[in-house]
């Protein structure tokens, strides 16, 4: 069988030649971070795959189906063990990219593989942040915002970026599937690219081995077994940490996001602590340059290492520039991460006292009861006169509330709030009219609101605009309004 697959495929010389590779200075447990870092992303595609299977992105849906997820023992168990593998992953690039810098491993003829490294990191930081927003609960949704927000300030491109990424003007249903594209088919196929790329790289030109003036003088060692074994062995104790911290520390799922809550204190993902209290102690005028202008010169100054380190061994004591660089970098960053810890938990102790996690899905019961019974498409019924609201609430989701918000409240000077407005439960034509002609610049129940409301006439179906409205008048908030009919939006 093997001499079979041997002659069709070549894996048997390959899988010889990769086992029996020459490594400088023998099996070290110093090697072992690449092989972990991959281990830990196999972790990531896996239980990221089977969370799709439970998760459905919408503004509607986001956070009741993660609460769903939490609610079961098994996915709960399986969302837990994504989470801390996110964290694990990130902190075994850096470590494997701080490795490789100390080492000068970086050097020619070895530019590329670097450069590869790098985008990995930042590759693995947008992971990150992509999948941060997704359990759309209120952390998740103010971090987020903070995030968005500081891309908008870049110069030119910003405010594009940020437009693009949000879906519109506001975060809503169209920020949820950007993200969730991002996280789950995007970011995935350039990380497995790159993850292959930086591999095939390696295997190009061999290890790099430890800092040696002749490496001819390193005495050689096996890939198989030695370092096979330390590698599966370290990645089997970073997997029983990740075990571990999914059973006694399951990631903390908040109440749902709520744009109108102005005194909600967020936490940002661990890796981007010392960013947002960078943020915090710089004076708006000089913003800019703490979140946009630093964080870029200092990524090219990375990418372009090889480069600007002009010495000629990979010795650290022709390198103390380079050392001292990174001490002061790697120190600022745990500094102003602590920082921001201790001031994020000042800043929550004042704002009361937290719900515990039971208290927040026990809350959601009523609400899920009460939607359920309250409308009739729900279960895929139609109300009076026809109208489908099952499909007019998904109409809803995918065009109206992203400015609108998921349950119809609104957002103040953006967009006006749809649940419990007259103009909308009154006469029918006039909420028919604003959204088969559009709406721009208008003051509405005394308030002016900056956001312009596209004419959805030969942008949606005749069916789409009678359902949609009749959702609006009859199953947000308290709205009972009395549906329309596709006539009368002819």
């Amino acid at each position: 069988m093997l001499n079979w697959i041997e002659s069709r495929t070549g894996f048997v010389s390959m899988a010889k030649d990769f086992l029996t590779e020459d490594i400088p200075g023998g099996a070290s447990y110093w090697y072992v971070f690449g092989s972990a870092t991959i281990f830990a992303m196999s972790v990531q595609i896996v239980t990221g795959i089977f969370l799709t299977f439970f998760y459905a992105p919408s503004a509607t849906t986001a956070w009741e189906s993660t609460r769903a997820i939490y609610l079961n023992p098994f996915t709960h168990f399986l969302i837990s063990i994504h989470y801390w593998g996110a964290s694990a992953m990130i902190a075994l690039v850096f470590l494997h990219m701080l490795q490789v810098l100390i080492w000068g491993a970086y050097k020619s003829p070895r530019e590329l593989q670097w450069i590869v490294g790098v985008i990995l990191l930042v590759v693995t930081l947008v992971l990150g942040l992509t999948g941060y927003l997704l359990p759309w609960d209120m952390n998740a949704y103010f971090a987020s915002q903070v995030a968005l927000n500081i891309t908008g300030t870049a110069p030119i491109a910003g405010p594009l970026i940020q437009n693009i990424a949000q879906g519109g003007g506001v975060m809503g249903t169209n920020t949820i599937n950007r993200f969730f594209g991002l996280h789950v088919w995007l970011m995935p196929a350039a990380l497995v690219a790159l993850v292959g790329a930086h591999l095939a790289i390696f295997r190009h030109n061999g290890p790099a081995g430890p800092i040696s003036e002749d490496p001819r003088t390193l005495k050689p060692g096996r890939f198989w077994p030695d370092q096979m074994f330390m590698d599966g062995f370290i990645s089997f104790l970073i997997f029983l940490v990740i075990v571990a911290l999914a059973i006694f520390s399951p990631p903390f799922l908040d109440a749902k996001a709520d744009p109108t809550n102005s005194t909600f204190v967020a936490y940002p993902a661990w890796y981007f602590l010392f960013l947002f209290e960078a943020l915090d102690l710089t004076p708006p005028a000089f913003q800019l340059l703490t979140t946009i202008v630093g964080p870029t010169l200092g990524l090219i100054v990375i990418i372009l290492l090889p480069w600007l380190d002009r010495s000629t061994t990979r010795s650290i004591a022709s390198r103390k520039g380079v050392i001292w660089a990174t001490i002061i970098v790697v120190a600022g960053i745990i500094t102003l991460s602590t920082m921001a810890q201790l001031r994020i938990q000042h800043e929550q102790s004042l704002a009361g006292p937290a719900e515990s996690q039971a208290q927040i899905l026990a809350a959601a019961e009523p609400a899920a009861a009460a939607e359920t019974t309250g409308s009739a498409a729900a279960t895929g019924g139609a109300a009076a006169g026809g109208a489908d609201l099952a499909h007019g609430q998904q109409v809803f989701s995918q065009n109206c509330s992203s400015c609108h918000g998921a349950n119809g409240q609104g957002q103040a000077m953006v967009a006006p709030p749809l649940a419990g407005n007259p103009m909308v439960t009154g006469d029918p034509k006039a909420v028919i009219g604003v959204l088969v002609n559009g709406l721009h610049g208008q003051t509405i129940m005394g308030q002016s609101y900056a956001a312009q409301m596209p004419a959805w006439k030969g942008q949606l179906s005749t069916k789409d605009i009678a359902d949609v409205i009749s959702y609006i008048r009859g199953g947000l908030g308290t709205n009972k309004a009395a549906p329309v009919k596709e006539s009368d939006i002819k």
